[in-house]
């Protein structure tokens, strides 16, 4: 076929892919639908509009225009939602920052990102103040209360209809959202978004997830936190409701639950945990089935079986922040629900297969070929499709090794089943070499979670100056402990010799504002305990 200058693309048959085109569809065909619920307050998606198109002309205002960075570190609130359509409306670049950084991160990433402003509420005040005024960012505090002075109120309606102008995305590559990674083994480096990204894989998130007008989304994962996953956007989509939630406390989310009719969350497993082990979940009516989407770690048998109890559906997924958050699902099919909680549970362990939208996923060994569908050949999950970044901000260098050979690098080890299942084994830099031999911290926590007593467990390596390296188990208990002994023939009975931790250290795990366990901060402690 001929490739004639006609058929090129144009204004008529082009228009950028962006998420901010979701909210526009929303207000315009169903304005009156519930869009936003917070405490006792809802907007419907017409003053959800209002809010957004508020928030535009304030940054306006400031000065604020097209390929400025702006920065929002707050709860899940409605201007935090409201942000990721009013700062990409004019073609600036959103900085969602994490509530619990320290100050001085949150003034490098304000440096580091040439940040013109941070947006903020009182449950991060006072580190912001110290890092705006380290970086000589303008400060702008979110109003708790309507018309306090001094502060910054979004929520009060001025009764002026949106009028959306989106000239300012021009191109569907240009960048949308920049998010900076936790930064375990230095600075934290900045995530580049696309609009093009973004408007995939949230319509990859609404069919993954099941999301329809009918939908009702509690927002107990950060929305700082690659965006939510992109259900920011998802659930606009989908045109369902958002239900804002200050923060992920089980007294707070059972009764959202109920009272807002909730049909979806998404959440780290520690959170689960904290549901199934608070007293508010016994007014959760099981009955009412809720879908639950869970990654960072494996959910066992044991949570499976009690998350059923309550009525929760369970879907794993797993990303990273580079690919906008859930790259791959794994749900259970209609034969699969008829399972025993331990087969589901191993079901469910994988990662599975990529969603619609999503990346080309492969397995390599360490000279870029495809391991062998066997469920037992270890290889590193590489990724490549139209939800990737689009490379780390001011760092050439980082962006070009993680995309060597035309590819993403996740640094994740996995295998794949004959039936295309991806499942991830350890991250690279936790497996541990003990003797010569690899041993999969995963495996061991997995063992570890289904001893009655052990709530969470993070295993981690320790010097040894035999074996260059064992495991060494960090438990955090879900009532009285256990002797080291028993919890040590409990391993064995699963376990083979050499991977049975070699110490047994209770506490509480150190954990990221979404739930993640902080093992680089245990393997400093297992490090110092060891003498080493």
């Amino acid at each position: 076929m001929l490739i004639e200058p006609h058929l090129a693309p144009r204004k008529a048959n082009h228009v950028p892919l962006s998420p901010v085109e979701f909210l526009c569809r929303a207000s315009e065909i169903f304005p009156e639908r519930p869009a936003v619920a917070w405490h006792e307050r809802r907007w419907s998606y017409r003053e959800f509009g209002r809010i957004v198109q508020r928030f535009s002309r304030f940054l306006a205002s400031e000065g604020v225009k097209a390929g400025d960075v702006v920065s929002v570190m707050a709860t899940n609130r409605p201007e935090m939602l409201a942000a990721h359509y009013a700062v990409p409306m004019l073609g600036a670049v959103l900085n969602t920052i994490n509530t619990r950084l320290d100050a001085d991160t949150v003034g490098y990433i304000l440096t580091h990102s040439q940040s013109r402003v941070l947006i903020a509420d009182a449950s991060c005040a006072e580190t912001a103040r110290l890092a705006c005024s380290e970086a000589g960012v303008a400060l702008h505090m979110l109003a708790d209360e309507p018309n306090a002075p001094g502060a910054l109120d979004l929520l009060a309606d001025d009764g002026i209809d949106a009028a959306f102008d989106r000239s300012a995305i021009e191109d569907e590559w240009q960048p949308l959202c920049i998010n900076y990674t936790s930064g375990t083994t230095g600075r934290p480096k900045g995530v580049v978004y696309h609009h093009r990204g973004a408007y995939l894989n949230a319509i990859g998130n609404v069919l993954a997830l099941g999301l329809t007008s009918r939908s009702v989304y509690l927002w107990t994962l950060p929305m700082f936190h690659c965006n939510g996953w992109c259900h920011t956007w998802a659930v606009t989509a989908a045109g369902g409701l958002h239900v804002c939630l200050d923060r992920p406390d089980p007294a707070l989310i059972f009764p959202a639950i109920e009272a807002n009719g909730v049909t979806h969350l998404s959440c780290a497993p520690v959170v689960l945990y904290m549901m199934l082990n608070h007293p508010a979940r016994e007014m959760r009516n099981p009955a009412r089935r809720i879908s639950v989407a869970t990654g960072g770690a494996a959910p066992t048998s044991s949570l499976i079986a009690q998350l059923d109890a309550l009525g929760f559906d369970l879907t794993h997924l797993y990303g990273l922040t580079e690919s906008y958050g859930p790259a791959t699902l794994r749900e259970l099919s209609e034969d699969e629900r008829s399972m025993t909680s331990a087969e589901i549970a191993v079901k469910l362990a994988r990662q599975g297969v990529r969603h619609t939208t999503a990346n080309r996923i492969r397995v390599v060994d360490k000279t870029g070929n495809d391991v062998p569908k066997d469920g037992a050949t270890l290889g590193e999950i590489v990724l490549a499709g139209n939800t990737l970044m689009a490379g780390y901000y001011r760092d050439a260098e980082a962006t070009e090794k993680a995309f060597a050979g035309d590819c993403l690098h996740t640094g994740d080890l996995a295998v794949i089943h004959p039936d295309g299942d991806v499942e991830i084994r350890d991250r690279s830099k936790d497996i541990i070499i003990s003797g010569g031999e690899n041993i999969s911290s995963l495996e061991v926590e997995s063992v570890l979670h289904q001893h009655p007593a052990v709530m969470l467990a993070a295993v981690v390596a320790a010097p040894h100056d035999k074996w260059g390296e064992t495991p060494v188990a960090f438990i955090e208990l879900r009532g009285e402990a256990p002797s080291v002994e028993e919890l040590r023939s409990f391993c064995r009975e699963h376990l083979a010799g050499y991977k049975v931790p070699t110490r047994f250290i209770f506490a509480e795990l150190p954990r990221t504002a979404t739930g993640k366990i902080q093992k680089f901060l245990l393997r400093e402690q297992a490090r110092e305990q060891n003498g080493a």
